[in-house]
C-alpha cells in the first residue's frame, strides 16, 4: 500500500505541531489501522477509565494566555479567549535542558497544583533528536544526559497525582534513527518511566501513541511494547498537536490496546485541544484556518478505555506558520474559540429536576418584566444542533437557538425529542431536564433575553448508543425550523 507522507514532528517547545497527511495518506493510514472513517458508537457508556471521574486537572495562572489575558482587559478578543481557552486546564511543557533547574522547576507546578487540589497534566519533550532534525530539533545532547534529566525531572513530583505526557513523537517518529538507535531510544523511554513511578507512585505516565492517521495500530504497539509501555507505562496518548476527531481517535486508541493484548492495566488519554471541527481540507497542517477548541479537558470520559480527554497542545499557540513556533498568537486563539463549542461551565452532574419557572433571584443587567405572551410561530424561531465530537458512548451537542421574531424574547424553553437512547450528563449556558427522550432546555440568569434577530448558545454532554440529531424542536411551545 502507498503509506501516508511522513507526519512531521513537534514545531516548538511549547509543544508539537500537527503530523501533515494528504487525505489520501489519512484514509489509508485509518485503514491501515483497522479504523472505519465513521464515529464508531456502542450501546451504553463504559465505566470510567484510571483517572476517577471528576478529577480537577490543574490550571497554570501563569501559561501563556493566562498571562495574555491579564495585560489585556481591553482588548475586544480577550473575553471569548478568557472564557473558552484560559479557563481550562492544558499541559505544562518541559522542553528547555537545563540539569540545574529541572527539579525545582517541577516542584514549583506540582507544589501549586497540589495546594490548589488539583492534578497538573506534564508534557516532557527532552529526548535527544527530537523531531529528527526538523523545527523542533533539540532535545538532551545524548541518552545517558536524558537519563539523568528525566531522574531530576522525577525528583520534583512529589508524592501526589501527576499526569505525565512522555515524550511526544519519541515513539512514532523515528525515521532519522537507525535500528539499534531506535532500539536505544525505547529503552531509554522504558528507564524514563521507570524513574518516574520510582519517584512518585501515583504518577500516570502516558508514552507516544502517535495518532490515528500515522502508523498502523499493531506497528505503533509493537513500538509501544519495545518503550517499555507492559511494565513501566499507564498507556499511551494520542493526536497531540493534531486535528483527528475524538471518534477516530479514540477508536484508534482502543484498536492499540487491542494489539498490545488488551492488558486492563493500560488506557490512553486524547488532546481533544485543537479538533472541534477535525482535519483541515487537503492535509493542511500548519496552523490551518477553520479550527476550532474541541472538547473541553475532563476526566469524564465514560469509556473504561480512555481515561482523559486534555488540552496537551495549548491552543492559541502557533505551530510556526502563522508566527514563530510556541508563540501564543491572539488571533489564533479567538478563532479556535469562537468556532468551538459553548461556553464551558461547572454545572451539577444531576441536572435539576425540574426547570425555572420564574425569572432568577440575580436578574440580568435588563430583566425581562413578564414572559412573553405571544411565542413565535413557524419560521419566528430557527435551531441549529451540532454533535462537535463524539466518542463510543458519548458525545458533546451545541445548540444554537435564533429568534427570527421581530420581539425580543425575554425568557425561553427549547424542547425536543431525542430519537435514539440519548441522554444528557452535564449542560452549560442552559438548565436542562430530562423525561423519558424528551428534553428541556431553559435559559439561565445571564441569557433568558434573546432580542428580534438574535440567537443563543447552549451545548450539553450526552451518553448514548448513537448520535442522532432531533428533528423537531419547540420554543416557548411553537415549532422552529432546523438548519
Amino acid at each position: 500500500m502507498t503509506p501516508p507522507i511522513r507526519p512531521d514532528g513537534p514545531a516548538a517547545a511549547r509543544g508539537p505541531r500537527l503530523r501533515k497527511a494528504l487525505a489520501l495518506g489519512v484514509a489509508t493510514g485509518l485503514a491501515a489501522a483497522g479504523i472505519a472513517l465513521g464515529t464508531e458508537i456502542s450501546a451504553g457508556a463504559a465505566a470510567q477509565g484510571s483517572l476517577p471521574t471528576g478529577t480537577q486537572l490543574y490550571k497554570d495562572p501563569n501559561s501563556q494566555v493566562n498571562r495574555w489575558v491579564a495585560a489585556n482587559p481591553g482588548d475586544s478578543r480577550e473575553p471569548i479567549i478568557a472564557r473558552r481557552i484560559a479557563s481550562q486546564p492544558q499541559a505544562v511543557w518541559f522542553a528547555n535542558y537545563s540539569p540545574s533547574t529541572i527539579t525545582g522547576d517541577v516542584q514549583k507546578i506540582t507544589s501549586a497544583a497540589a495546594a490548589a487540589g488539583q492534578v497538573p497534566v506534564l508534557a516532557v519533550y527532552e529526548i535527544p533528536n527530537r523531531d529528527c532534525g526538523g523545527a523542533s530539533a533539540g532535545g538532551a545532547p545524548d541518552l545517558s544526559s536524558y537519563d539523568a534529566w528525566v531522574r531530576s525531572f522525577a525528583a520534583g513530583l512529589g508524592s501526589g497525582r501527576t499526569i505525565v505526557i512522555l515524550e511526544p513523537d519519541s515513539v512514532s517518529l523515528t525515521t532519522c534513527l537507525s535500528s539499534q538507535q531506535q532500539s536505544d531510544r525505547f529503552a531509554s523511554l522504558s528507564r524514563a518511566g521507570a524513574a518516574i513511578h520510582a519517584a512518585d507512585p501515583n504518577a500516570k505516565v502516558y508514552l507516544d501513541g502517535g495518532h490515528s492517521a500515522w502508523n498502523s495500530a499493531s506497528e505503533q504497539a509493537n513500538r509501544l511494547r519495545s518503550a517499555g509501555i507492559l511494565n513501566n507505562a499507564d498507556g499511551f496518548f494520542t493526536n497531540v498537536s493534531n486535528f483527528n476527531t475524538t471518534g477516530n481517535e479514540v477508536n484508534y486508541a482502543k484498536n492499540v490496546l487491542s494489539a498490545l493484548g488488551n492488558p486492563g492495566n493500560l488506557h490512553a488519554v486524547v488532546d481533544t485541544s485543537r479538533n472541534g471541527n477535525g482535519p483541515a481540507s487537503g492535509g493542511e497542517w500548519c496552523d490551518p484556518s477553520g479550527r476550532a477548541i474541541g472538547t473541553y479537558p475532563t476526566t469524564n470520559t465514560g469509556d473504561q478505555a480512555i481515561d482523559a480527554f486534555l488540552w496537551v497542545k495549548p491552543p492559541g499557540e502557533a505551530d510556526g506558520c502563522a508566527g514563530a513556533a510556541g508563540t501564543f498568537l491572539p488571533d489564533v486563539a479567538y478563532a479556535l474559540a469562537s468556532a468551538g463549542a459553548s461556553d464551558p461551565t461547572t454545572t451539577p452532574t444531576t441536572p435539576p429536576t425540574t426547570p425555572p419557572t420564574t425569572p432568577p433571584t440575580t436578574p440580568p443587567t435588563t430583566p425581562p418584566t413578564t414572559p412573553p405572551t405571544t411565542p413565535p410561530t413557524g419560521s419566528g424561531c430557527s435551531v441549529t444542533y451540532k454533535v462537535p465530537s463524539a466518542w463510543t458512548g458519548g458525545f458533546t451537542a451545541d445548540v444554537t437557538v435564533r429568534n427570527n421574531g421581530s420581539t425580543s424574547l425575554n425568557g425561553w424553553s427549547l424542547k425536543w425529542t431525542f430519537p435514539g437512547d440519548q441522554k444528557i450528563t452535564s449542560a452549560w449556558n442552559a438548565a436542562a431536564t430530562q423525561s423519558g427522550a424528551s428534553v428541556t432546555a431553559t435559559n439561565l440568569s445571564y441569557n433568558g433575553t434573546i432580542p428580534a434577530g438574535g440567537s443563543t448558545n447552549f451545548g450539553f454532554q450526552g451518553t448514548g448508543s448513537s448520535t442522532g440529531s432531533p428533528t423537531a424542536f419547540t420554543l416557548n411551545g411553537a415549532a422552529c425550523t432546523v438548519s
